[in-house]
């Protein structure tokens, strides 16, 4: 079974049960960049899984001694995950994806749960408020989506989508991350202009930032909505709306999006063109 996580998989759904128990021995991930190891601490810290019952394994120990940090164990061999856990996660970068598929083939079997994790995806992204997505392979149940989904709650907002969308969420929220830190960084560089202190500029463009998100998500309003709201006719906010429309803010945001969303299908169909998978996946 396989599914594909976007900031964000796959569940087993013999295990839909096994999140607190002990069928779930063992959690894998192959590869141990700042993605797993993002998913890896907040399954831990949301007790699904005891941080002895996860394995990673990496190539050196330069991102292994994270896990080791946070009680796991490693391997420098892939293939002991897949021995070791039924469900694995390949948080690894596209360009080495055909060799580790190539070196654990032989040992996947149709116990296993494989989840692909997107690259792009920071760890930002999955911190506390996070947001991902997940859609399912073609030989994925809802049971497990159901379990994939409940474990990664644990990291942040998780919803499943069809694949075609795990791309546009790279671009919006794996990307959006920079985006939205470029916006901050400006509104701040503006007050800075206007006098005030670099870091309280920082801190209340920052703080602003979070108070809006959490209207908006609280609320359920559509942002025009909200936007309206604060916007005095003759007002401050208005006027300052004004240059923003002058200086293009919108159509670049959304430009930005779809740049970064196109830039994700590229490299998805490289991917794909480079990984030739065994027989035995295909059937």
């Amino acid at each position: 079974m396989d599914e594909q996580v976007g900031g964000p998989g796959a569940g087993g759904g013999k295990m839909a049960a096994a999140v607190a128990g002990p069928e779930l021995r063992c959690v894998g991930f192959v590869g141990a960049g700042r993605m797993a190891e993002a998913i890896a601490q907040g399954l831990i810290r949301a007790g699904k899984v005891e941080a002895q019952h996860v394995l990673a394994s990496a190539p050196s120990d330069r991102n292994l001694c994270h896990f080791r940090a946070l009680g796991c164990r490693t391997t420098h061999s892939n293939q002991e995950v897949l021995h070791s856990c039924s469900l694995v996660f390949l948080a690894i970068k596209p360009h080495v994806l055909p060799t580790v598929l190539a070196e654990v083939a032989p040992v996947v079997t149709s116990e296993h749960t494989l989840v692909s994790v997107v690259a792009g995806v920071s760890l930002s992204t999955l911190e506390e408020e996070g947001a991902m997505v997940m859609a399912r392979g073609r030989h994925a149940g809802r049971s497990d989506a159901e379990l994939l989904q409940t474990l990664l709650e644990a990291c942040g907002q998780c919803e499943e989508v069809p694949e075609a969308q795990v791309d546009i969420h790279t671009g919006l929220s794996g990307s959006g991350v920079a985006f939205v830190c470029t916006f901050s960084e400006a509104l701040a560089e503006g007050a800075i202009k206007m006098g005030m202190p670099s870091g309280l500029a920082h801190r209340i463009a920052a703080q602003t930032l979070l108070g809006t998100a959490k209207m908006l998500l609280q609320k359920g309003q559509h942002p025009a909505q909200l936007r309206t709201d604060v916007c005095t006719p003759g007002g401050t906010t208005i006027y300052g709306l004004h240059a923003l429309e002058q200086g293009g803010l919108r159509a670049a945001a959304m430009s930005a999006v779809e740049a970064a969303t196109c830039r994700a299908k590229e490299l998805s169909r490289k991917s794909l063109a480079d990984c030739t998978l065994p027989p035995a996946w295909g059937s």
